[in-house]
């Protein structure tokens, strides 16, 4: 995104009724921050409707790119302090040699009811968020204590995980901040040699889907031709035509300008960044002492005309104000970013209300197929033969399933050997010690190719018993019992009888077993025969009624 500019002729040297001006043109800019720009009834009102489509579209099932800002730049480069100006509350850990180890993904949420800002933390290992947090020095140790506990468990130095916090205020947008460990050059000591390589990969994902606004920090000490990240952030963003630079604690570079030369060249970034790239220049209050949020937003806007009133005092000749005001002072920043999501709102609602039209007429279009079925059921002969063609559909897919079919997807709906053995409750085969395992016992099989690998296994599990030996009064007891009727078939009838008996002995368990597995193999026929249909059914929801839809659930 291009930052405009305002080009125009040098300014002539500031007189004192122009420096009156000029002053008392800065405070009705600095009380016109401090009210806040959310606090305008027009511009709430529009975030309050745009609030309502998205909500209505998120109803839907459906996601919408809400805008998002993504926060880089070298570490202690001020991030953090950048973001929290921007809520308008302090929250993130204070530990200068600590910083922002772990993505922060800062959801905020424009609630008008929420006078002070409502804080909640999302579960490290749900969706679940967990109850408000009211205090900023808890939210800091939260945040402090996930780090570490992430680090720690997972022995790292830092972690692309994100903690995910919601705040729902009613002085800012609905927005996502997320705010991106800084660029190191060098791993400190104790931690991997890749960690500066692991930042960089980390930050350029999260900084890589286009509707995200990059908000690239880089402190004022650091000359245009010594910037260290400004290429990794043009690998980016080549154009920068969606990132906005900002030039951190601006205060500290003030003493060094004497001349009205001097500050305009360094405003003008001296052609480093191409002529549609213009950065801001911003200081925030150092003062971290307890203090209200409103009292925090006052600290903001006294920095702002601080460097204001240096600027135009302590330097010979001030500076080109018509050229760079625009571009001084973290009110000057926040306004541009609020203009910017307005007009990124504007361009959304029109989508966005297709979008919904669209989900509107898919509905109805549901509802008259449904309000069709319904009235179908009142007629008895209309019940009975949809009946009949839905046990027939699903006798058709049971069917196609024993004779083997690839849909449903046997990765999803199949299941392996070892899965067959838990899930039906069966486990090894009885009288083996060993572990059979039969062909594909890996695969994920279903239906026909399922049940015979189970009878493979059976054939396997068989193969791998001996025959117990037969006692001699079991024989003999069969043998005499024949031996008066004379002729062969006796000792025949014998021998059958002595195999008869064995078997029941050892290979019933084995046959009991293939049973209950057989069984189970069966029975998931009906939930895959079920997803089958669905299937079907849905393939053709938008096409002329099929017989075998009937007026039953598809389910």
């Amino acid at each position: 995104m291009s930052q405009h500019s305002t080009p125009g002729p040098k300014a002539s040297v500031t007189t004192p009724s122009q420096s009156r001006r000029q002053e008392s043109h800065s405070q009705s800019q600095q009380s016109r921050y401090v009210d806040s720009f959310y606090a305008s009834p027009d511009v709430r009102s529009r975030f309050e409707a745009y609030n309502r489509l998205q909500a209505s579209a998120v109803a839907f099932g459906e996601k919408l790119p809400i805008p998002e800002i993504v926060a880089l730049g070298g570490q202690s480069d001020g991030k953090s302090s950048l973001l929290e100006a921007l809520l308008g509350f302090r929250f993130n850990v204070r530990e200068v040699e600590m910083g922002t180890r772990r993505p922060l993904m800062l959801q905020m949420v424009h609630d008008p009811s929420a006078l002070e800002p409502r804080c909640r933390f999302q579960d490290e290992d749900s969706d679940d968020y967990e109850a408000p947090i009211a205090l900023s020095s808890a939210i800091a140790d939260a945040i402090r204590s996930r780090t570490e506990e992430h680090l720690k468990k997972i022995r790292a130095a830092v972690s692309a995980k994100p903690i995910v916090m919601r705040a729902e205020y009613a002085y800012c947008p609905n927005l996502t901040i997320i705010d991106t460990p800084g660029f190191v050059l060098k791993a400190k000591k104790g931690e991997p040699e890749s960690t500066p390589d692991d930042i960089l990969a980390m930050v350029k994902a999260l900084a890589a889907p286009t509707h995200r606004l990059l908000l690239f920090l880089q402190q004022s000490s650091v000359e245009w031709c010594s910037s260290l990240w400004l290429d990794t952030i043009r690998a980016v963003d080549p154009t920068l035509r969606r990132t906005i630079v900002v030039v951190s604690k601006f205060d500290n570079r003030l003493k060094e300008f004497g001349e009205r030369w001097e500050v305009d060249r360094y405003l003008g970034a001296s052609g480093y960044l191409g002529e549609n790239t213009k950065p801001f220049f911003v200081a925030l209050p150092k003062d971290k002492g307890n203090i209200t949020n409103e009292e925090f937003r006052k600290q903001i806007a006294h920095v702002d005309a601080e460097v204001i009133r240096h600027l135009r005092e302590s330097v010979s000749g001030g500076f080109d104000e018509e050229q760079f005001g625009p571009y001084i002072g973290f009110g000057s920043l926040k306004r541009y970013l609020e203009n910017e999501l307005q007009r990124r709102y504007r361009e959304a609602a029109p989508a966005t209300l297709a979008l919904l039209e669209q989900r509107c007429s898919e509905v109805e279009s549901e509802v008259v197929q449904i309000d069709t079925k319904l009235e179908a059921t009142s007629n008895v002969a209309v019940l009975r033969r949809s009946a009949m063609l839905y046990a027939a559909a699903m006798a058709r897919h049971v069917g196609a399933l024993i004779d083997g079919a690839a849909d449903p997807d046997p990765e999803e709906w199949g299941k392996t050997t070892d899965e067959e053995r838990s899930e039906s409750g069966v486990g090894n085969w009885p009288g083996l010690t060993l572990d059979v395992k039969p062909a594909n016992a890996s695969l994920k099989l279903h239906g026909g190719a399922a049940f015979e690998r189970v009878m493979h296994e059976f054939q396997c599990a068989t193969c791998s018993i001996e025959c117990p030996p037969v006692s001699r009064e079991k024989v003999a007891n069969i043998l005499l019992a024949h031996s008066g009727r004379g002729g062969g078939g006796g000792l025949t009838a014998a021998a059958a009888g002595i195999a008869r008996a064995s078997a029941r002995s050892w290979l019933a368990p084995l046959l009991d077993a293939a049973c209950d597995r057989l069984a189970f193999v069966l029975r998931s026929l009906f939930e895959l025969s079920i997803e089958r249909k669905r299937i079907e059914d849905s393939s053709d929801w938008n096409n002329s009624p099929r017989e075998t839809q009937g007026c039953f659930p598809h389910s």
